[in-house]
């Protein structure tokens, strides 16, 4: 097992492995539970998609573990289903049985690109300055959902974002569970966040900010109402609106993993030569997983930007996202404890992996303008416009903008310029 996940190569164990699943697990425990809120707004049963989320997240968590040896977690994206419910179910008026079969005619595609290593191609060839970017602008786009999770920073009618109720109960157990876990990460404590936020669910149930659970185990919800209903709508995606839903799933989905990944593989010091090892058979993997999803009964999946709360702690190979798939499979059986993992416990451990991740920053030639421009935009893109995409496709495209103004155009991958006209289209036209 050890050489099998190179242990000894990565400089981990099997006691750092596994506190690093359990905290990437607690990380993105929430999206069991908000998954099937959001998708159930579409007219989807939430209790089929409960286990619909969970079991895709146990396929793709388990299928980049042994495929690709990365510690990352795969599950239903938060960007994708929002955009399934609000923009196509409800906005567009298009039934979820369709909408689902295009997230599954979506994650098939994704499936063809990865067989022929075009998703591969695009990654390695991200300049070296952008992928650091990409990874900072995670960091302090993760930093702040922290933040808003914990309602450190809330919403402002004149400032669009303020400082939240510091005196709010809530807010103080998020402090807390904060300040608790950098005190023990700086006596270099290892698995700190894991610790930290076991202290702040433990404090929060005893004092009454956290409902204490009524009951351990719970009955795994029947997929009946979703599980291949993909396969009976294939006839309605032939359709302008449909094709433009696909189209979007596609774009969306392969540049959010493709973000997250060069961020977790930067952050795990896996990069080589700035290229991703066996950066092919992690996005078979996660497109594998998008295609079992949907014809499961949920949105698309995607590489989890919470893996690095696991990477944080300590988290280098594939055992971590077998940790993960063995958590996932447990909560069928144990769902009503998930209730005790409350924004308020996570939001430290999010604030805290966000800064751990911006720090790759320092390495952007930031005296080069015609670099240091897209990197900037691509940073503070991310969490202003809470797309992982959006960041990066504004930073591809003001690249080669200030590249070819500076006369470097020439040192651009012909692939760079096919990729600025693709986001420059999508930013016009979706």
């Amino acid at each position: 097992m050890k050489h099998f996940f190179a242990f000894e190569e990565r400089g981990t164990t099997y006691k750092r492995e596994t506190l690093a699943g359990i905290t990437t697990f607690l990380s993105m425990a929430y999206i069991l539970v908000v998954n099937p809120i959001i998708l159930n707004q579409a007219g989807m049963d939430q209790g089929a998609v409960f286990t619909a989320t969970a079991l895709s997240a146990i396929i793709g968590s388990l299928l980049i573990g042994l495929l690709a040896n990365y510690p990352i977690g795969i599950a239903p994206s938060m960007g994708l289903n929002t955009f399934f419910t609000f923009s196509v179910c409800i906005g567009m008026g298009i039934p979820w049985q369709t909408a689902l079969t295009g997230v599954f005619i979506s994650g098939v595609l994704f499936v063809i690109l990865s067989l022929l290593k075009i998703r591969e191609l695009i990654i390695n060839v991200i300049p070296e300055d952008l992928k650091h970017a990409i990874a900072g602008g995670i960091g302090f786009f993760v930093a702040f959902i922290g933040l808003k999770n914990a309602e450190l920073v809330v919403a402002n009618p004149d400032t669009f974002i303020a400082i939240g109720d510091l005196r709010s109960p809530t807010v103080l157990l998020a402090v807390f569970g904060f300040v608790v876990t950098i005190m023990m990460m700086m006596r270099g404590i290892g698995g700190a966040i894991f610790y930290g936020m076991a202290i702040a669910a433990a404090v929060g149930m005893v004092i009454g900010l956290i409902e204490v659970p009524d009951r351990i185990i719970g009955a795994i919800p029947s997929l009946e109402p979703t599980f291949g209903v993909v396969f009976s709508h294939l006839d309605s995606i032939f359709t302008p609106d449909m094709l433009a839903v696909i189209f979007t799933f596609l774009f969306v989905a392969f540049f959010d993993t493709a973000g997250s990944l060069i961020a977790i593989a930067s952050q795990a010091g896996l990069m080589k030569e700035n290229k991703i090892p066996n950066a092919g058979r992690a996005l078979l993997a996660d497109s594998s997983a998008a295609t079992v999803g949907a014809v499961l009964g949920t949105s698309t999946t995607a590489a989890m930007v919470e893996s690095s709360a696991g990477i944080a702690a300590g988290g280098r190979t594939g055992f971590t996202s077998i940790i993960i798939a063995a958590l996932f499979a447990v909560s069928l059986f144990f769902s009503p404890l998930l209730s005790v993992i409350t924004s308020a416990v996570t939001a430290p451990a999010l604030i805290i992996v966000g800064a751990l991740m911006a720090s790759g920053i320092k390495n952007i030639n930031w005296h080069r303008p015609e670099v240091a421009i897209p990197a900037f935009v691509t940073i503070i893109m991310m969490p202003l416009t809470s797309s992982v995409a959006s960041g990066l496709a504004l930073g591809f495209i003001l690249y080669p903008v200030t590249m070819i103004a500076k006369g470097r155009g020439k040192e651009l991958h012909p692939l760079l310029y096919v990729l600025f006209i693709a986001f420059v289209a999508y930013f016009m036209y979706l």
